[in-house]
């Protein structure tokens, strides 16, 4: 009772074909197993560690520089 019969899954694929037809379905089967193809490379990219950016001054030098030089002007 919960379940279809192969003949309701027969309708329903025949009614699938006509709407569509077989040629789009195709395409759009390529165009999906191309995206999945594009996904894994993408992920497979990312694994690919990333260089950090050098730093070359200090955050607080600078900070205490800018600090410095307000009170000086006041």
């Amino acid at each position: 009772m919960g379940s279809f019969s192969i003949w309701h899954w027969l309708i329903v694929l025949v009614i699938v074909l006509l709407l569509f037809g077989k040629g789009k379905i195709s395409d759009v089967m390529g165009d999906m197993a191309k995206g999945v193809k594009s996904f894994k490379k993408g992920l497979a990219d990312d694994d690919e560690p990333v260089a950090k950016p050098a730093i070359d001054s200090k955050p607080s030098d600078v900070v205490s520089s800018s600090t410095d030089e307000k009170t000086r002007a006041s």
